[in-house]
């Protein structure tokens, strides 16, 4: 399963300011590229912040949001809750034929993924900001290293730079 870290961050590393902003910072062609890659995928994965500030399942894609709340439910056909481990999301969606993902965020469920290296791409948009403080890609502790190969960049305009990662297969020894 190819699954694709989709994000942005401003130059200081920060994807938003609080767990609750919505992402309206980052520009138009961040957007169509998000919209692009979601839908070419078929399906979006994120936990309930992100999903609340986006605030509706987007179209054109399956929608999963990861939550410990076994009280929310949906009644959509494009959006489903679930309290599965990212593995179990995984195996559930290849089971339904899907063969590629978008990974939305935050940086709680961007941190479940990485910690069973189940991330294979990191696409990241720098957005020329800078927030000095705020939620980054991952959520801390991270106790990690991993390798990751730059295999492109894009030059988005007005300073947006898309930078594309594949990464790699094995952790690396800390230290």
């Amino acid at each position: 399963m190819e699954v694709i870290l989709l994000m942005a961050s401003t130059v200081d590393g920060i994807i938003a300011k609080n767990s609750s902003q919505v992402v309206d910072w980052t520009g138009k062609a961040d957007k169509k590229y998000y919209v692009e890659v979601t839908k070419k995928a078929g399906v979006m994965i994120m936990g309930s912040n992100t999903y609340d500030s986006i605030g509706r399942p987007l179209p054109g894609r399956l929608n999963v949001v990861m939550t410990r709340d076994k009280s929310r439910q949906s009644d959509q056909d494009n959006l489903i809750f679930t309290d599965l481990p990212p593995a179990g999301i995984l195996e559930d969606l290849e089971r339904k034929g899907y063969t590629s993902v978008a990974l939305v965020g935050g940086a709680t469920v961007n941190t479940l993924f990485i910690r069973e290296n189940l991330i294979t791409q990191i696409h990241l948009t720098l957005v020329p900001r800078l927030f000095g403080s705020g939620l980054s890609l991952f959520a801390p502790p991270l106790d990690l290293d991993l390798e990751v190969s730059l295999t492109s960049t894009k030059d988005l305009g007005d300073g947006h730079i898309l930078l594309i990662y594949h990464v790699g297969n094995r952790q690396l020894p800390l230290g």
